[in-house]
């Protein structure tokens, strides 16, 4: 029995969905998800948060490479 290797594919931020910093952008283009969804997902994310969700933003904003 063999298997295929599937190389991991590299979490980086968008070129071609970006908005602010193509954090959405990345996270829509990796699940393969409608960019919006996730906007709108941070949006709400963050007001029920009481911003915590915008501190996790920038995190990924600056720990995430920029794409390709």
């Amino acid at each position: 029995m063999t298997f295929e290797s599937n190389n991991p594919r590299q979490f980086t931020r968008s070129d071609n969905q970006k908005m602010l910093a193509g954090v959405c952008g990345g996270i829509a283009e990796y699940f393969s998800v409608d960019v919006n969804l996730v906007r709108l997902l941070t949006v709400v994310a963050t007001l029920v948060t009481g911003g915590t969700a915008a501190l996790v933003y920038l995190a990924a904003w600056m720990l995430m490479p920029a794409g390709h």
